[in-house]
């Protein structure tokens, strides 16, 4: 009796699953190609290091494969902006639906688009290695021609999603500082209108330079009217006051006082417009002006650094294997899945063994 449940079980559990799944594998599986392709995401130059980066801008550029990017693709190539496209393009889904045998490996006619990303993720595989930086794209179909038309054109978009990723950064820095070169190029215009405004309003080209004179001049007239005065106390000594000689050094000395007094009514007078005055505001504009120039020439310099800049930083995905007509289908891989298949039922069926003589033990 305990003879014919162990055969009766060992069929069921063993030979049946067995004879199924060789049925299965041999007539209903359908074959799988798949196509493979190893791209890198790389960029001009590494600004991780600074002298790296010197190096690379005398070399003419330095090619460092480029990680956050590489993982930003990869989640692109799983994404479902990339199934809408690659369906679009290439009618992935009736693709996979052509296969009509197959029940397990086949895509149901009106499924929901989150079950359809489901199966095209298990049918697409993008790994990522992060010793070498590659990123290696398989992708499987029921015929060979649609597994290595999938691999191309998501390589081809691959390629668009780089170089949009790079170019908005560069634009988006380079639209930044040309707007600050705008800014600046206004702002100087601005103070340069402002000053010449001044020199129009008041008719002066430099007060400064008018101030300076007028105190350097003022400066001379005080001398010499000193000068002319200890002449005329030495003079008064040994002559009268009536004597021609000291009426003609007095009328030299009131002179010099008058005009010492009309210069010195010219930097201060507000009816001769205060010189002093329009100097300090000239030399305050000159200095807005002379900020605005060494501002504009500064962003002007930053607008050519961040230039080379964001052209240093531009990647670019490069293809190294291109993706192959597969020419033998990898799965399903039957002698595999079936000697699998056949050592884990034979386990089970021991443990289903073991579980029986367990159970008649404690009945007796």
């Amino acid at each position: 009796m305990i003879d014919k449940t162990k055969k009766s079980l060992f069929f069921w559990v063993v030979i049946a699953p067995t004879i199924l799944a060789t049925v299965y594998f041999t007539f209903i599986a359908a074959d799988r190609y798949v196509s493979e392709s190893i791209v890198t995401v790389r960029q001009s130059g590494d600004t991780t290091s600074s002298v790296l980066s010197g190096l690379g801008v005398v070399l003419g550029g330095l090619n460092t494969p480029s990680r956050e990017e590489s993982l930003y693709l990869k989640e692109y190539i799983r994404s479902l902006d990339m199934l809408k496209h690659l369906d679009a393009k290439l009618g992935l889904r009736k693709a996979y639906e052509s296969e009509k045998l197959d029940l397990l490996y086949r895509l149901y006619r009106g499924t929901s688009q989150e079950w359809f990303l489901w199966y095209y993720r298990n049918r697409v595989e993008a790994h990522f290695d992060d010793v070498t930086g590659l990123l290696s794209i398989r992708t499987e179909g029921f015929d060979p021609d649609v597994a290595q038309a999938i691999n191309r054109e998501i390589l081809a978009q691959s390629e668009r999603f780089v170089n949009e990723i790079s170019h908005r950064l560069a634009r988006e820095q380079m639209a930044f500082a040309e707007g600050e070169l705008r800014k600046g190029g206004d702002r100087l215009q601005t103070a340069k209108g402002q000053l010449l405004a001044f020199q129009n309003k008041h008719n002066v080209f430099d007060p400064l330079a008018q101030a300076q004179a007028a105190a350097a001049l003022t400066t001379q007239l005080e001398a010499e009217i000193v000068r002319k005065e200890t002449a005329l106390k030495a003079m008064l000594g040994f002559m009268q006051e009536s004597a021609a000689p000291v009426v003609e050094l007095r009328n030299e000395i009131n002179a010099l006082k008058a005009q010492t007094a009309k210069e010195q009514q010219k930097v201060t007078s507000e009816k001769g417009g205060r010189l002093n005055a329009i100097a300090a505001e000239f030399h305050n504009l000159t200095l807005e002006a002379g900020f605005a120039e060494g501002a504009y020439k500064a962003t002007l310099a930053a607008v050519e650094t961040t230039r080379i800049d964001a052209s240093r930083k531009l990647k670019s995905l490069v293809v190294i294997q291109s993706p192959a007509k597969p020419e033998i289908a990898i799965y399903p891989q039957r002698i595999y899945n079936l000697v699998t298949l056949l050592v884990a039922l034979t386990l089970l069926y021991g443990i289903l063994l073991l579980v029986i003589a367990t159970v008649q033990d404690h009945r007796d």
